[in-house]
């Protein structure tokens, strides 16, 4: 822990972790992270060193009765100590934790010392129980209480639903999804030419689902109800001065599904990432989360997509972007709920 280090010593590792760039290490200094920072220190979560062979494994707990951390205060001060060192607090997070052999920490100071109007709340209901691998593979892992195993398994039963063309729940999906995108136009097969108007590859949308499974079908569906503005801009390229060889609209659509199921470890069979368990909170506040924030992202990659002049070729790059930027708005203090998002006022119905 680089509190229990003398103060020499915790430049000194300050120093190592922030490739001896002064601005870093005085910026780190004074977040309480090296140097002194008794402040930060009173209060702090007990926590219990499990292992000392090879790696470390440390278990944090919640504290209980009078002294519980308000709130979303721990993630606020690990915020404060590496937000100096990059933009990117989920690597920032791993970076201190290989450099100086701790891998998570809750804190809970004094009610003085939490940040005014902080609403950052990622922490409520978890405890947390952190492991640094030997081969410095670290990941953060979050007990879940009962309700958040059932919010997080009625998702996953959806992810695991793969798309089939032989299903009838699935072809009145496809059906609907059809007349949303095309009112008044007749369909004239669930395989046609027709579909390639939509951005499918083929005359047969179902090929296209592999990558996505249902619920990609489920996330277009969704988005054309409930943003039925923002999704024609979409489909049909309304805004902006678009590019020649333009991004297929539908199969854009599977990949985002795909890419958020990765950016969230929502596979997995419980959060190993601030941004997996912050998402988790929001999705208790509304089952519809993952849905809404799939509109965000699709809106949010448009915009994108014309800031930076892309093409074609130019999709994987864009997603990438896009990526980055849901990630530091979910780790945003006063996100509470899905819409809170900056990026949600993009979206029109």
């Amino acid at each position: 822990r680089p509190w229990d280090l003398p103060p020499a010593r915790q430049d000194q590792a300050a120093a190592q972790d922030s490739h001896g760039d002064p601005s870093l290490i005085a910026a780190r200094r004074q977040a309480g992270t090296v140097g002194g920072g008794g402040g930060r220190r009173e209060g702090a979560a007990p926590a219990r060193r499990m292992e000392q062979n090879g790696g470390s494994f440390l278990a944090v707990r919640r504290l209980s009765g009078h002294h519980h951390p308000s709130p979303g205060t721990w993630v606020t001060w690990v915020r404060a100590c590496v937000s100096p060192l990059a933009s990117d607090p989920p690597l920032l997070v791993q970076r201190l934790t290989n450099a100086h052999g701790l891998l998570f920490f809750f804190f809970s100071p004094s009610p003085a010392d939490v940040v005014s109007g902080s609403t950052a709340w990622i922490g409520r209901g978890f405890s947390c129980v952190c492991v640094q691998r030997r081969d410095s593979d670290a990941r953060i892992s979050f007990d879940l209480t009962p309700i958040q195993e059932e919010c997080l398994q009625r998702l996953q039963n959806r992810i695991e639903v793969p798309y089939d063309s032989q299903n009838g729940e699935h072809q009145e999906a496809l059906k609907a999804l059809w007349h949303a995108s095309f009112p008044g136009t007749e369909l004239l097969g669930l395989v046609s030419d027709q579909w390639k108007e939509m951005g499918w590859q083929g005359k047969d949308p179902s090929t296209d689902f592999r990558g996505g499974g249902f619920i990609s079908l489920e996330n277009l569906l969704y988005f054309a109800k409930n943003y039925p503005k923002s999704f024609e801009e979409l489909l049909c390229k309304q805004n902006g001065d678009r590019a020649l060889w333009e991004y297929p609209f539908a199969v854009a659509g599977v990949n985002i599904t795909f890419m958020l199921i990765q950016m969230l470890d929502l596979q997995a069979a419980k959060p190993r990432s601030l941004i997996g368990a912050v998402f988790l909170n929001l999705l208790i506040e509304n089952d519809r989360a993952f849905d809404i924030l799939y509109c965000i992202t699709f809106k949010l990659m448009d915009r994108k997509w014309l800031e930076m002049h892309a093409t074609y070729m130019d999709f994987n790059t864009v997603i990438k972007s896009t990526r980055r930027q849901l990630e530091r708005e979910l780790l945003l203090e006063d996100i509470q709920q899905i819409e809170d998002m900056p990026s949600y006022s993009f979206l029109a119905r």
